[in-house]
């Protein structure tokens, strides 16, 4: 039995890695869960899945959670030797989540930049991070794959794409690497004029052809900085430069990745489009558990299938990410601190979809580059490059 801390437990990665856990009730259990505000969903998954700690944002939305908990306690309103769950917020609840005692894997759902702090504590305290979340190692890929060497853990990928590379790649040696393939749907626009794309709204951008993900990660997708993030990723999961990682349009989004070897061949990974397969594989690890819930991929039924090189001068942000990989040091930083806040105002209808590569653009050439040496280092300059980025904004608004 393998027992689970899930951060980000209400948004839909954190959801699927729960029906993982009802697909494997006798392998797995949800021992520690956290969310951000949602407090009536996060009573739900208490009363079923019987944590043993359960985390929250704010200190309000804590309290909302306690109420919801003791309007209808059911069975997860108490732990299991029948005493109160532990109910922590904030990121010290964070962090007590990710490293509690009982936890094995740590999957690190939460969106955004908040569970930093709390994976390289997993990674200290010894637990195995099954990580969904691209911010963590966009800012600080060096200071997280240096202590999961020190204390001999691994990082499991679930993003579809990262996870699809592990697979194809186990049991090689990395010296037989000669290029990752990353594929992309390329988004509700790939096929949109330039022109085109000065109109589109958040409302167009959020309809994703082929995934159902949160409004941030489907905006990055289809400015394609999705995908960006994914190749600074890559190169910290697999120790491979920018030079050995490409990027594919496969609008079909049923060969999630592709491994070049040197010799010539290239294995790929093929599958349905679930999360569900990533973090049963992630759960699961060295070994593979039978398909219990999930469908398989039918072969004649999927059809042809097509790959497009990534239209890079309608859809800047995937060289701007390989910008921040090639020179390094906190321009990584830089460059997930302003998409966020770009992204921010384009969906509060502020900013034009177009505007969104020239806000990052113009924030990681305001930067002078220093190394990352500590989180205190990300963290400082997150809040100067959000802060910049916000100005960068409001001087590109619709309305100004």
């Amino acid at each position: 039995m393998k027992s689970l801390a899930i951060l980000g437990s209400t948004g839909s990665i954190g959801q699927s890695a729960l029906a993982v856990v009802d697909a494997y009730p006798d392998r797995l259990r949800a021992a520690a869960l956290a969310a951000g505000d949602n407090a009536t969903l996060l009573a739900e998954q208490v009363r079923r899945y019987c944590p043993e700690i359960v985390g929250m944002a704010t200190t309000d939305a804590a309290d909302r959670l306690k109420t919801c908990l003791a309007e209808a306690p059911g069975e997860g309103g108490r732990a299991r030797a029948g005493r109160e769950v532990r109910t922590v917020y904030g990121p010290e609840g964070l962090l007590a989540v990710a490293t509690h005692p009982s936890v094995d894997i740590v999957i690190c759902a939460s969106s955004g930049t908040a569970g930093l702090e709390a994976v390289i504590a997993a990674i200290e305290h010894g637990k195995t991070v099954a990580l969904a979340n691209k911010e963590v190692l966009v800012m600080a890929g060096q200071l997280v794959t240096d202590a999961a060497r020190r204390h001999g853990v691994a990082i499991l990928p679930v993003d579809s794409e990262h996870n699809a590379i592990h697979q194809c790649l186990h049991g090689r040696n990395h010296t037989e690497i000669k290029r990752l393939i990353l594929t992309a749907s390329g988004g509700p626009f790939r096929q949109f004029s330039a022109d085109a794309l000065d109109t589109v709204d958040a409302a167009a951008a959020l309809q994703h052809p082929t995934w159902r993900m949160g409004r941030k990660i489907t905006i990055d997708s289809a400015t394609l900085m999705n995908k960006g993030l994914e190749v600074i990723e890559a190169h910290w999961l697999f120790g491979v430069s920018a030079e050995q990682i490409d990027v594919v349009i496969h609008p079909q989004s049923i060969v999630h990745s592709l491994v070049e070897l040197i010799d010539g061949s290239i294995i790929a990974q093929l599958g349905i489009t679930d999360m569900r397969l990533p973090i049963q594989y992630a759960c699961s690890y060295p070994d593979r558990w039978d398909a219990r819930s999930l469908p398989t991929l039918d072969l004649l039924r999927a059809g042809h299938l097509d790959f497009h090189a990534p239209a890079r001068d309608r859809f800047p942000c995937l060289d701007l990410a390989y910008r921040a990989l090639r020179t390094g040091g906190t321009l990584p930083v830089v460059l997930n601190a302003a998409n966020e806040v770009a992204v921010e105002h384009f969906l509060d209808g502020k900013l034009g979809f177009t505007a969104i590569p020239r806000v990052i653009q113009e924030t990681m050439d305001a930067h002078d580059v220093e190394k990352v040496t500590t989180v205190d280092v990300v963290r400082r300059v997150d809040r100067w490059s959000r802060e910049c980025a916000r100005h960068r904004a409001q001087a590109l608004e619709l309305n100004a």
